[in-house]
């Protein structure tokens, strides 16, 4: 849960443009809105030569992936069988119908219910309310994109002494908060909260409620 500095994703596409490199953004935890934008991408102006998407994309009801990409890729695996330029790859599960149908009602939620633009004051919601936790004894940083957040945990605050892998105080809060009924997982020291996207500011105020309690009262030290 570590970001980006600006201009960082910027530079990459020029790079690999001067070196006719494929850039490939994987955007299957950040597409569909969780940073704010349709795609992360696209905070910098980026067009990908290759993108992968997928949880978002059904609302998380039923699994399904996509791989998009640009027409003159697509048409680079186009041609005569016995020239074996086809990519031949693909799986059992391609193009369920049922996870197909899903994606469709999940696009026509985004579109209908203007989904990114009711983003934006929850987005700013949860960045207030997230600034109290920086003065938590054990929080070394908080880092926020959207309505995706990772709040690291140290045993230092000053110095910023990370905690053994041994200790599992991200496992600790995770465990506090799951018996105040808020479901969140951690990735090491760093406690990810990824709330829903139909959560309502209101919603969102509890759980940071919660999350603050289960930091602060979670026996970490």
């Amino acid at each position: 849960m570590i970001t980006q500095p600006a201009g960082y994703l910027k530079r990459i596409r020029e790079l690999c443009t001067k070196y006719n490199v494929l850039l490939i953004a994987d955007e299957v935890a950040t597409g569909f809105g969780r940073t704010g934008k349709m795609f992360a991408c696209q905070h910098e102006g980026v067009t990908p030569d290759l993108m992968a998407i997928s949880k978002g994309l059904t609302g998380g009801y039923m699994p399904l992936a996509a791989t998009l990409t640009t027409e003159e890729i697509y048409k680079a695996f186009l041609g005569k069988y016995e020239d074996f330029t086809t990519f031949f790859h693909g799986h059992s599960y391609t193009g369920n119908p049922l996870g197909c149908a899903v994606a469709l009602a999940n696009l026509e939620v985004f579109r209908r219910e203007k989904t990114l633009m009711r983003l934006l004051p929850k987005i700013r919601a949860l960045a207030r309310w997230l600034e109290p936790f920086i003065e938590l004894p054990h929080v070394g940083d908080i880092r926020q994109r959207g309505l995706m957040v990772g709040i690291e945990l140290v045993r230092d605050k000053t110095t910023k002494e990370p905690y053994p892998a041994g200790a599992r105080v991200g496992h600790r809060v995770a465990t506090a908060a799951r018996t105040k009924g808020l479901i969140i997982r951690p990735i090491g020291n760093v406690v990810v909260l990824i709330p829903p996207l139909s959560t309502s500011t209101e919603e969102l105020r509890r759980m940071l409620e919660l999350l603050k309690d289960s930091v602060e009262n979670s026996a970490i030290g």
